[in-house]
This record gives C-alpha cells, sequence and structure tokens, in this order.
C-alpha cells in the first residue's frame, strides 16, 4: 500500500497521537511548527495534505480541524477521501502549451483569465494537443465525434471555427489551434 504525506501544522499533541498510529494507517505523519518549515515539507513531499486548526495562513492543501475531540477513525477516512479528491483534481488538468485545461469544469485557463468550454470543446483541445503531428478533419471526426462519414460535413470546421472565435475574444489568441494543409495543430508557441 502507498503511504501519504500528513503534515500537522501546530497541534504538537494531535501530531503525537497521529505518529503512535502511522504504522497501522497508510500515512507517513510530519510535523510543521512553523508555517516556513511547512511549506518546506510541502515542496519535498508529493502526496500531502496539511492538517491543521489555525485559520489565517498561506499553505496549499489543506484540512481543517474545527473542533476536537474528533474520533480517529473517522478522521482517517475523511483524509482518505481528500486524497483521493486532491488526485481527482490533480489527474483532471493538463497544460496546453501556456494554457491550462480544467476537463472537470470544462474551463480553459491562461493566468487569470478562464474560458468556459463545452465537452466537444475539450475533446477537441485535449486530442490535438495529445498528437504530435497534425491531425485531419477525418481523424477528429473518428476520435472526437466516434463516427467517421464518406459523406462531406462541415462539423469539424464549424466547431474549430467557433472555439478559435472564442479564445481569440477571451485571450486574443488568433493562433491557438493552426491550420495546415495536412489538418488542424494546437500552437504551442
Amino acid at each position: 500500500m502507498n503511504k501519504q504525506n500528513l503534515i500537522i501544522y501546530k497541534l504538537k499533541i494531535f501530531y503525537n497521537i497521529l505518529k503512535e498510529l502511522e504504522s497501522i494507517t497508510n500515512l507517513l505523519i510530519f510535523e510543521a511548527s512553523n508555517e516556513k518549515h511547512c511549506k518546506e515539507l510541502q515542496n519535498k513531499l508529493d502526496n500531502h495534505i496539511v492538517v491543521t486548526s489555525q485559520k489565517n495562513h498561506n499553505i496549499s492543501r489543506v484540512f481543517n480541524i474545527e473542533k476536537f475531540p474528533i474520533k480517529i477513525f473517522k478522521f482517517i477516512e475523511k483524509i482518505n477521501i481528500q486524497f483521493l479528491k486532491n488526485q481527482y483534481q490533480e489527474k483532471s488538468e493538463i497544460n496546453v502549451g501556456t494554457y491550462k485545461i480544467n476537463i472537470n469544469s470544462r474551463e480553459l485557463k491562461l493566468n487569470k483569465d478562464v474560458l468556459k468550454l463545452t465537452e466537444k470543446e475539450v475533446k477537441i483541445i485535449n486530442y490535438l494537443n495529445g498528437s504530435s503531428k497534425s491531425v485531419t478533419i477525418d481523424e477528429l471526426q473518428l476520435k472526437v465525434w466516434g463516427y467517421h462519414s464518406k459523406l462531406e460535413t462541415h462539423t469539424v470546421e464549424t466547431h474549430i471555427y467557433r472555439l478559435r472565435k472564442k479564445i481569440l475574444k477571451k485571450f486574443k489568441n488568433n493562433n491557438f489551434i493552426i491550420s495546415k494543409k495536412d489538418g488542424y495543430k494546437i500552437n504551442l508557441n
């Protein structure tokens, strides 16, 4: 079983209790007595959650305990759920050049600017981003829409046109999806 890292921030007694239970859980327990130490631990540990009862802090991935006493096995269950949520969130965000696309919320982000996308637009960007070469209209039709038609259709071109228009309006980027003679490609520059 893979161990997950739990950083206990400014809760010395709680840290001691969890440290005693460490061998029977899927958790590795670390203690941070100040914010600087907590951030250092966060930088070292990949899969982690910070547990604290402190309200004002500049720490990410926090699980706040609002009141004590707390049932320890209920706490461990909640922490495991939080690890699953974090893992789900991390897998849902994909880098597309300088942009990030969140598959769950269907948003394309550049810095603080966010563009809402349709499910089909997310699939188009994701598929184009995963290809090292230009993607033909037929390939997009098959892989994104799930069918291949010998009939002349402008479905792909229409979706690409509308998507480009949305991206241009929001991010002022006219070259996010570029047309090549053999298909479409994401411009990562």
